[in-house]
C-alpha cells in the first residue's frame, strides 16, 4: 500500500487573519474603504471626474503612509510597537482606514479577542504573554536601542523563549563540515533551538551574530558572518581551502551573497540550502500562512458534520525525549473502502486532508500538524486492496501535562465525508530518579533502519521502524492475523547504575496470556547486560509467532525488575488473534 505525502507539513497559523471591525459611527467623513468604493463606482462613469478613479497601487502606498502619519499617541505607539510584530497587513490596512479614536478603541479590543486562547476569559492570556514578552525583550537584549527593536528581541516577541541557546564569546571557532570545515576565529556569536515552530517545522535553529563586539547580535542566514577571519587573506581557510590551495574570493563566486558556495562538496552542500533558509526566514518574520483554512472551522469552533462520516481510528503514544519533553507518535488507521478513490490512466487514488491540533485546557494552541496525503494503487489491485488499511503517523514533540487533541479528515474526491476526532490526553513526566517506560506499542511491521534514516521519517522512532496496528473500534484491541507475526516495542528510562562497575542489572520479563483466563501461554526474560549493559535506558523489541495461537483475545505484558534501584515496573496491552 503506497501512501506518499504531498504536501507541506505542520502548517499553522499562529495568527489569525480575519478582520472583525466594529462599525463606524455615523459621522461626516466617510471611512477611507467606503470613499474608496466610491471611487470604484465613479470609475465606471466615462465623465466621473479623475480624481475620484481608484488608487493605483503606488497612490494606496502613499495614501496609507500619509495615514499614519496622523495617527498619534497611543494609538500610533500600540500600532507601530506593541503590536507592529504580529499585526496582519490586512488588519493594519483597516486599523488605518479608521477615523475617530472609538473606533480604534472598538477594533483594539476585538483585536486581542480574536486571539483569546479562552474567549471566556477576560484575562486574555495571548495578551498578557505577549506584552510580558515585550517586557522581557527590552530587559535582555537592549543593546543601545529597545530590547524589541532588536533581532533576537523580534524574535523572541514572535516565537517565544527557544528551548536552548548555544552560546559562543568568540574567538577560536572549528567550524562545521556543512560550514565548510577548518578553522577560524569568530565573532561572538548565538545560536537558538527550538524542537518545533508551528508553519516551520521541528529542529530549527536560529543563529545571531555580534559583528561589532558591542552586543548588537544581528539576525544572520548566512553561516560565514560568525567568521572574523573572513576577509583576512590566507587566514581561517576552509578545510577545501586549504586541500586545494583555493581563494576565499571564490567563495561567493556566482553566488547571491547571502551564503557561501565556494568550492568543493561542503560550498555545494551549502549552495543547495540557501534557498531553505531565505524560506526559514520569510516564515520566521511573518505569520506563516494556514493550509486548510475550511478544516480550521471544525477544530476551533467545533463544527457538526452535516455530511457523510468518514470513520478513522486514532493512537497516541508516548516516548521520552528528556525529562521536560516527550515525543508523541500519532497515529490515524483507515479501511480503504471508507475512502474515494478515482481511477486515472490506470492508477486509482484516495486522497487525504489531515489537520490535527493540541491545545491547552485553557484552549490554547501548542502544536498544529496538516498533511495532504495520497493513497495510489494500480486500477486492477484496486478491489483486493479496499479491503485493506492504511495508516497515517505523525510524530509531535510535547512537554508533559494535559492536552485536547483535535484532529479533522477530509476526503478530497468526495468533500462532503468528512470525519472528526477529540479527545484529551495526558503526556507523562519522566522523572530522573523514578523507572519509566514509553507506551508499549504494538507494530504489524517493525525493523531497523539504516544509519542514515535514524531519527527521521515516518514510523521511525530512533533506530527502529515501527508501524503500530491501531485498534478497530472503540474498546477494541488490535487484531493480528494468525499468518502475521506479533511486534513489540517499549523503551525503559532511569534504570539504576552501579557506580563501581557502571553497569545497570535489570531483568526484564516478557510474556503473553489468554484474556479470558489469565493462563500464561508464553514467557521469557532477557537481562539488561545483554540489551545495553552501560545505559540508564533500554529498548525491548520483540517479533512473536502467532501462527500457534487459537482465535481470542489476549494480552502481552513486559515487567521491568531494576535490582540496583529496587524498582519494578510494568506495561500490558491487550491484542486479538483472528
Amino acid at each position: 500500500m503506497a501512501m506518499r505525502l504531498t504536501g507541506r507539513n505542520i502548517v499553522v497559523a499562529i495568527l489569525g487573519c480575519g478582520l472583525l471591525v466594529t462599525p463606524a459611527i455615523a459621522h461626516k467623513k466617510q471611512p477611507r474603504h467606503f470613499r474608496e468604493k466610491g471611487r470604484q463606482a465613479a470609475s465606471q462613469d466615462k465623465n466621473a471626474n479623475p480624481l475620484d478613479r481608484p488608487l493605483s497601487p503606488q497612490q494606496e502606498l502613499k495614501q496609507e503612509k500619509a495615514l499614519e502619519m496622523e495617527l498619534k499617541g497611543p494609538y500610533k505607539e500600540w500600532l507601530d510597537q506593541d503590536v507592529v510584530y504580529i499585526i496582519t497587513p490586512q488588519e493594519r490596512k483597516a486599523f488605518l482606514s479608521l477615523t475617530n479614536d472609538e473606533e480604534r478603541n472598538a477594533f483594539i479590543e476585538q483585536f486581542w479577542r480574536r486571539r483569546n486562547p479562552n474567549p471566556g476569559d477576560p484575562e486574555n492570556m495571548a495578551r498578557v504573554e505577549h506584552y510580558e514578552r515585550i517586557a522581557y525583550a527590552n530587559e535582555h537584549f537592549s543593546d543601545g536601542e529597545p530590547g524589541w527593536k532588536t533581532d533576537r528581541g523580534r524574535i523572541y516577541i514572535e516565537w517565544g523563549p527557544p528551548n536552548s541557546i548555544d552560546r559562543n564569546a568568540g574567538g577560536y571557532y572549528q567550524r562545521p563540515f556543512n560550514e565548510g570545515g577548518g578553522s577560524t576565529d569568530s565573532y561572538p556569536f548565538q545560536v537558538w533551538h527550538y524542537n518545533y515552530l508551528p508553519g516551520i517545522g521541528e529542529n530549527v535553529n536560529i543563529t545571531f551574530v555580534d559583528q561589532c563586539m558591542c552586543g548588537d547580535y544581528q539576525f544572520t542566514l548566512d553561516p560565514q558572518q560568525k567568521d572574523a577571519l573572513l576577509h583576512v587573506p590566507n587566514a581561517g581557510l576552509t578545510t577545501w581551502e586549504e586541500m586545494h590551495g583555493g581563494n576565499k574570493d571564490d567563495r561567493f563566486d556566482n553566488c547571491s551573497g547571502v551564503t557561501y558556495c565556494g568550492g568543493g562538496p561542503e560550498g555545494k552542500m551549502a549552495q543547495a540550502k540557501e534557498f531553505d533558509r531565505i524560506e526559514m526566514a520569510a516564515k520566521l518574520f511573518a505569520p506563516p500562512p494556514q493550509q486548510f483554512k475550511d478544516l480550521d472551522a471544525f477544530v476551533t469552533q467545533h463544527k457538526v458534520i452535516t455530511g457523510t462520516i468518514l470513520p478513522f481510528n486514532v493512537q497516541t503514544d508516548f516516548v521520552r525525549v528528556t525529562s521536560d519533553m516527550d515525543l508523541v507518535p500519532v497515529t490515524l488507521q483507515f479501511d480503504n473502502r471508507d475512502i474515494t478513490f478515482v481511477t486515472r490512466d490506470g492508477v486509482s487514488t484516495g486522497e487525504l486532508d489531515i489537520l490535527g491540533r493540541f491545545t491547552t485546557l485553557s484552549d490554547r494552541t501548542v502544536q498544529t500538524f496538516e498533511d495532504q496525503v495520497e493513497i495510489q494503487e494500480p486500477a486492477e489491485l484496486l478491489q483486493q486492496k479496499l479491503k485493506a488499511k492504511s495508516v497515517y503517523w505523525k510524530a509531535i514533540p510535547l512537554p508533559p501535562g494535559l492536552y485536547r487533541l483535535d484532529i479533522v479528515v477530509k476526503d478530497v474526491n468526495n468533500p462532503t465525508h468528512m470525519g472528526i476526532f477529540g479527545r484529551g490526553i495526558n503526556v507523562p513526566q519522566y522523572h530522573n530518579e523514578l523507572l519509566g517506560t514509553s507506551t508499549l506499542i504494538l507494530a504489524d511491521l517493525m525493523h531497523k533502519v539504516p544509519s542514515s534514516n535514524i531519527g527521521g521519517g515516518s514510523f521511525v522512532i530512533g533506530d527502529m521502524f515501527v508501524r503500530p496496528r491501531v485498534a478497530s473500534g472503540f474498546a477494541k484491541p488490535p487484531v493480528f492475523k494468525q499468518n502475521q507475526p506479533l511486534n513489540f516495542w517499549m523503551q525503559v528510562y532511569n534504570l539504576g547504575i552501579n557506580r563501581a562497575t557502571m553497569s545497570n542489572n535489570a531483568t526484564v520479563t516478557y510474556e503473553v496470556t489468554d484474556a479470558k483466563n489469565g493462563d500464561v501461554l508464553l514467557t521469557q526474560q532477557l537481562q539488561s547486560s545483554k540489551l545495553n549493559p552501560h545505559s540508564d535506558e533500554l529498548t525491548v523489541d520483540k517479533t512473536l509467532p502467532i501462527a500457534g495461537l487459537p482465535p481470542g483475545k489476549y494480552n502481552v505484558t513486559i515487567k521491568v525488575n531494576d535490582k540496583i534501584s529496587k524498582q519494578d515496573i510494568a506495561q500490558s496491552a491487550p491484542f486479538i488473534v483472528e
